[in-house]
C-alpha cells in the first residue's frame, strides 16, 4: 500500500505537465519533487517509517506538486474558495499577493516534524521530547539550506526564471518570512509529536537518551 501511494505520487509529476500554464518552469520545479519521491521510496524500503511519517511526507510532496504546476505564485486557491463560498480569501483578508508558498513553508514545519522525530526515536534512540526539539532544529536547517539554494538560483538563472521558481513576488524579506513560518509550524507541532509518532516495537525496550 505504501509503495502504491508513492507510485501514484510519482505518476502525478508527469501528469502535472498536461495543459500546464507554465510548462518550461515545471522542469526546474519538479527537480526536488523527483528527489523527494526517490528518497521516500528508499526510506520505506530501508527504514520502514511509521504510517504517520509516510502520510506527512506524501502530503508535503502533493502540496509541492500543486505549487509546481502553477509555479506557486499563481496557484488558483482564490478561485477554488470563491467557487465554494462565493468569496475569495484575498477579499476576506485583504491580501495583495498569492500566499500559497507561505502555506507550504508553514506546512514544512507541521509535516516535517513527525518523520524526522520518528527517525530520531527509532534509529538514534532519542527520547520523544528530545526528538521533537531536534526535529524542529532539523526543519529549520533544511529550510535554511533550501533558501540558500533559492538564492543560488536567483544568482544563476534569468530574473524571470528565478522569480518563477522562488515565488518572491517582489518581497525582499521572502526568505526570512518563509523560515519564520516553517518555525511556527514546527512550534505548533512540537507539543503533539510525543503522541503522534510511535517508536517501533523493536526499539521500545532499548535505552533512550534523556
Amino acid at each position: 500500500m505504501r509503495l502504491a501511494l508513492i507510485v501514484l505520487t510519482a505518476m502525478a509529476i508527469p501528469l502535472s505537465f498536461v495543459d500546464a500554464p507554465y510548462p518550461n518552469e515545471l522542469l526546474l520545479q519538479h527537480a526536488p519533487t523527483t528527489l523527494g519521491v526517490a528518497l521516500l521510496t528508499f526510506a520505506v524500503v530501508r527504514f520502514r517509517p511509521s504510517n504517520l511519517s509516510i502520510m506527512c511526507c506524501l502530503g508535503f510532496l502533493w502540496l509541492h506538486i500543486v505549487g509546481a504546476r502553477w509555479i506557486y505564485s499563481y496557484v488558483p486557491y482564490d478561485d477554488f474558495i470563491q467557487m465554494l463560498t462565493g468569496r475569495s480569501l484575498s477579499e476576506s483578508f485583504g491580501w495583495e499577493r498569492n500566499h500559497y508558498d507561505r502555506f507550504v513553508h508553514f506546512a514544512s514545519g507541521v509535516l516535517g516534524l513527525p518523520p524526522i522525530s520518528n527517525y530520531l526515536q527509532s534509529f538514534c534512540r532519542v527520547s520523544p521530547a528530545a526528538a521533537a526539539l531536534l526535529a524542529m532544529a532539523c526543519v529549520l536547517a533544511i529550510g535554511a539550506a533550501y533558501e540558500v539554494l533559492e538564492w543560488q538560483i536567483a544568482m544563476t538563472f534569468s530574473p524571470e526564471m528565478a522569480e518563477s521558481y522562488n515565488g518572491q513576488q517582489g518581497d525582499v524579506w521572502d526568505a526570512q518570512k518563509d523560515l519564520a513560518l516553517a518555525w511556527l509550524g514546527a512550534i505548533v507541532t512540537v507539543p503533539m509529536i510525543y503522541r503522534w509518532v510511535p517508536v517501533p516495537v523493536s526499539y521500545r525496550e532499548a535505552p533512550v537518551t534523556k
